[in-house]
């Protein structure tokens, strides 16, 4: 008979640990591994931000160096025989349309990021 009782005893034992380990394995399919996800998700976003960051940079300042060569924005002065360029009071101006055109493109992202998805319209 006290076989029979540690039998029962270890039977019990396993039960609870075999439901401690489902409990366990089911928490970490639910929280651990979605967050690990969501972890290389964001990484994958803060490159690609990033590298969104140099391109807007460069493309601005691409621009930046196309309006600076405009004939408008800066004299050609002779000076002994030679051409060269002169300072001029409109050398700002190539600067405020960057910032214009850089602005006006973060609020056309910022525009796009606010806009409801079709598939998230309610139309039940």
């Amino acid at each position: 008979m006290a076989d029979n009782d540690k039998t029962k005893v270890q039977d019990s034992n396993g039960t609870f640990g075999e439901l401690k380990l489902m409990v366990t394995d089911y928490a970490k399919q639910q929280t651990v591994e979605p967050l690990k996800n969501l972890g290389k998700w964001a990484a994958l976003g803060v490159v690609g931000g990033v590298m969104l960051t140099i391109g807007a940079f460069l493309t601005g300042l691409g621009f930046l160096r196309l309006f600076q060569k405009f004939s408008f924005l800066s004299e050609t002065c002779d000076v002994g025989g030679v051409a060269t360029t002169c300072d001029t009071t409109w050398t700002f101006v190539p600067y405020l349309m960057v910032f214009a055109l850089l602005v006006a493109a973060a609020g056309a992202c910022f525009s796009a990021m606010m806009k409801t998805p079709e598939w998230m319209d309610d139309d039940a």
